[in-house]
């Protein structure tokens, strides 16, 4: 169940990348704005303080050839530059009485230091030098007669026109945030159709439509990276839904067989143990019916314990883990095999090999091989074990016999649960057919493997038990 911490926060995506994009589109905006801005003022006023200077040289100019000072002041000036020529004597000269005048923003308000066009020769009041208002650019320069030039660069019109281009550029930026969204939200649809088809895909298959893939045509874009993801869930989930549907068949399966193989012991106590207390027995005939009785209670628990090892396999059998060596293991199953069948030929190679593992278990699985050669060979046969190891790290347990053999179509059948290749043998003679399937569990629980291998000589049957060495 999903905590309430690590619940996935379903907004929309089309609001939230809407949203998103138009914050981005708006910084983007902003910055344009300042930065226009920023750009224009510099632009205006580093083009005013060049053509102050131009007047200035004018100026210079003018001095150098003898034209009075009045006459300087008016010459220099131009629209919206405005020059006052202070003389050596200390009179006070600009472009004329009926020049145009910008309006003056200087500080104190009435009365206060009028603006350098105001100071004729004779006026009081203050000197060229008095403050400009804002946006304007002002430039003193003494001149070679000994005079000096200040000249006013009107920068209202660069202010108004600065004004006008931030009005301008906020009404683009609002309407442009306007289209943008409403194109945002059109195109968003579109952008996120493959996420609609992965939630059609999925609904369809809660509804019992499978093998239906997404199968993008990129893998490298987010979109396909996720698509890409969803059908290897899908793979994962159907391949898991397949194996529990398996499983479930193979135990349905299993749990008939074993009834099966269980019924008929059992059938045969309950059939010996009705004629054992039949009356008018002789005594002979009592110990016979008991001799059966045993051999079928025998053949009744051997079964269930066969079923326990499995089970207990499934769940994960427990191992105490200890070095093992293979040969001298392989070495003492030889000698039971000798003492059960004397008329078989036991012979066992190789050279000593440790193992970590359950020498119980792995004995277990040395036995039930060579039982199963014991059983499957006639008399006077040969059987063999080789116990090798590799340099990669795994050893091999080789069990070899003279007998028929496995064909080669049923060698990984063999390892199948209740399973006979032979079913004209009786159970007494080769078994329920859980050995194999036991001795695979075990191999596998200790990281190794048993299998069913092309014999040498091509001749008999041949199991492999390979197990790692460290």
């Amino acid at each position: 169940m999903t905590g309430a911490g690590s619940r996935l926060r379903t907004v929309s995506l089309r609001r939230r990348v809407t949203a998103l994009s138009m914050l981005v589109l708006a910084a983007v905006l902003v910055a344009v704005t300042v930065l226009a801005d920023v750009v224009f003022s510099t632009q205006t006023r580093s083009g005013l303080r060049d053509e102050l200077a131009v007047r200035a040289a004018l100026a210079g100019q003018l001095v150098a050839q003898r034209v009075p000072a009045a006459e300087v002041a008016r010459q220099v000036e131009a629209p919206g530059i405005y020059a006052v020529v202070v003389a050596p004597d200390g009179s006070v000269y600009d472009g004329g009485p009926d020049a145009p005048r910008p309006p003056w923003h200087g500080p104190g308000g009435p009365g206060g230091p009028r603006p350098p066009w105001q100071h004729g020769p004779g006026r009081p009041g203050g000197g060229p030098d008095a403050d400009a208002g804002p946006g304007d650019q002002t430039l003193q320069q003494p001149l070679a007669d000994g005079s000096r030039l200040t000249l006013v660069a009107d920068g209202g019109p660069v202010t108004a026109a600065q004004r006008l281009l931030r009005r301008t550029l906020l009404l683009l930026s609002i309407a442009a945030l306007a289209v943008a969204g409403v194109v945002t939200l059109l195109t968003t649809r579109v952008a996120l159709a493959p996420l609609d088809s992965m939630t059609a895909l999925a609904r369809s298959i809660t509804r019992g439509n499978r093998g239906r893939r997404l199968a993008p045509s990129r893998t490298d874009t987010e979109l396909g990276r996720a698509a890409s993801a969803f059908d290897a869930m899908l793979d994962e989930l159907e391949g898991a839904e397949a194996a529990a549907r398996a499983s479930e068949a193979r135990t349905r399966r299993f749990v008939a067989d074993a009834a099966h193989e269980l019924r008929t012991p059992l059938a045969g106590v309950q059939a010996v143990a009705e004629a054992a207390i039949a009356p008018g027995l002789d005594a002979e005939e009592r110990d016979r019916l008991h001799l059966l009785l045993l051999r079928e209670s025998h053949r009744a628990g051997r079964l269930v314990d066969d079923l326990l090892a499995l089970a207990r396999i499934d769940a994960g059998i427990e191992l105490r883990r200890e070095p093992v060596d293979l040969l001298e293991l392989a070495r003492s199953e030889a000698d039971r095999i000798r003492l059960l069948a004397p008329d078989r030929e036991v012979e066992v190679h190789g050279e000593p090999t440790v193992v970590p593992g359950d020498a119980a278990r792995l004995g277990q699985v040395v036995g039930n091989l060579l039982d199963n050669a014991r059983r499957h060979t006639p008399a006077t046969s040969r059987i063999t074990v080789d116990v090798t190891a590799t340099g990669r790290g795994i050893a091999t347990v080789l069990v070899a016999d003279t007998g028929p053999g496995v064909p080669p179509a049923d060698r990984e059948r063999v390892f199948d649960r209740l399973v006979r290749l032979d079913e004209a043998r009786s159970a007494d003679d080769g078994g329920a057919g859980l050995g194999l399937a036991i001795a695979r569990g075990i191999a596998r629980a200790h990281g190794g493997d048993l299998r069913c291998v092309e014999p040498p000589g091509g001749v008999g049957a041949a199991f492999a038990l390979t197990l790692p060495t460290a």
